[in-house]
């Protein structure tokens, strides 16, 4: 194993993404597998990988059909890269995109590989469709039956109902409650209002749009299926047609709507990730560094306005360890699962009372809001579950580097209570 001395540095060389689309729109027939190849195919075809036998792609889904058990080693074997080149399934829920980048990153650091490509991908129109308790073990016991008898007596057993197919639903199991009937605890435990939300919401749309008026997004994204842009932005939406909407989780008392929470998702999204030599050989500017990265889970079935709050624990762990304050940063980019969510993060931040109470020593204090997802994010870009992390560090990189100097944090909250952090560095 090597030691201190020979961990090397990572760094962020390439992106590419497809558009992020809602659900039930353009990318209602693609799979999982389509979206990506094509992600990954436009990547190889802007660095000029064709043929190149990379170290290993890592990356996932968190909606899979049983077919797509190795997914990413499926979806490299359809893409002009060497098809020596391995790769494996990943998953983290909305954390699933940094997390294949950390797990490269110290396949790279450590002097295992040289270069890896970090993806993901969700498709919530184009779903795996499940069977029925009573349909599935019906279907097994016909398997193991000796006579068509008996086989015909098991399927006479069935009804109409057994035979209507279930679809994958985006609860918790610990508490039945969805990520936004989650987030509508967060708004009210925390305080957040609806106009606060709806503000956020606008101001996402009005980064994003911006972001794509003047260029910025025009090297990251490959056109899939007859889209060159998200579709989900919103360029006339204003504070009176999201004030308009009305509540989407809790009906009577909620704060949340589709206007300040994001869509259920279709997109793909990569990053080319390498060493430095990698990186000097095949003639790739180092955009940024991967220096630090921090995975964090909290307790959320007692304390159910805690779902999405893990990142903050992630993001004290990490910043001790890296001896920075949550001010030494040029760039912040807070995952907008919900605005809400985003707006609770940073009061935590401000509060030692709240901060204390989620279980950090100390606050970390205010940051400034003027560099918080200034490309706009996932409100305004929508959230392919998997895709995001792979967007948010494209985004970073890319703002680091057109800067030339400087530092970028990222925090991505996740189900089941999760969330992970990272420092890029320039």
């Amino acid at each position: 194993m090597n030691n201190e001395k020979n961990i090397r540095r990572v760094a962020v060389v390439g992106y590419n993404r497809i558009p992020f689309v809602r659900q039930n729109t353009a990318y209602t027939l693609a799979s999982n597998s389509d979206m990506l190849v094509a992600t990954l195919n436009g990547l190889i075809n802007k660095y000029q990988l064709q043929g190149e036998l990379l170290g290993e792609v890592a990356g996932g889904a968190v909606i899979k059909s049983g077919t797509e058990g190795n997914l990413i080693r499926e979806s490299v074997m359809n893409t002009s890269l060497h098809p020596g080149t391995p790769a494996c399934d990943i998953q983290q829920a909305c954390a699933t995109g940094v997390e294949a980048a950390v797990y490269l990153a110290n396949k790279i650091a450590l002097g295992q590989i040289d270069s890896g490509i970090a993806c993901g991908v969700d498709s919530t129109s184009n779903v795996p469709l499940e069977h029925g308790i009573k349909l599935k073990n019906t279907l097994l016991a016909a398997k193991r039956a000796k006579s068509n008898m008996e086989r015909l007596k098991l399927f006479l057993s069935l009804r109409l109902k057994d035979l209507i197919p279930v679809t994958p639903v985006n609860d918790e199991p610990k508490t039945g409650l969805s990520m936004g009937g989650h987030t509508e605890y967060s708004a009210k435990y925390y305080g957040i209002s609806r106009e606060e939300q709806d503000a956020f919401a606008l101001v996402s749309h009005q980064k994003l749009a911006a972001a794509y008026d003047e260029g910025f997004l025009a090297d990251m994204i490959t056109p899939f299926m007859g889209l060159s842009a998200d579709n989900n932005l919103r360029r006339d939406t204003s504070l009176e047609k999201l004030a308009k909407l009305k509540p989407a989780f809790d009906k009577q008392n909620g704060t949340l709507t589709a206007g300040n929470s994001t869509p259920l998702s279709d997109g793909a999204s990569a990053v080319l990730l390498a060493s430095e030599d990698w990186a000097a050989k095949h003639n790739l500017p180092v955009l940024a560094y991967i220096t630090f990265a921090e995975v964090a889970a909290i307790e959320y079935v007692n304390n159910k306005h805690n779902l999405l709050m893990a990142p903050v624990l992630a993001a004290d762990r990490m910043l001790r360890k890296a001896n920075f304050k949550l001010q030494d940063f040029d760039f912040y980019e807070i995952h907008e699962a919900f605005a809400a969510q985003v707006l609770a993060t940073l009061k935590i931040y401000e509060s030692e009372k709240l901060s204390k109470e989620i279980g950090l020593e100390k606050a970390l204090g205010c940051i400034d809001l003027s560099k918080l997802n200034v490309k706009g994010s996932s409100l305004a870009a929508a959230h392919p579950f998997a895709a995001t992390g792979g967007r948010i560090i494209a985004t970073m990189a890319k703002l680091l580097h057109q800067k030339g100097s400087g530092r970028g944090f990222i925090s991505v909250c996740a189900a089941r209570g999760q969330g992970v952090t990272m420092i890029l560095e320039k």
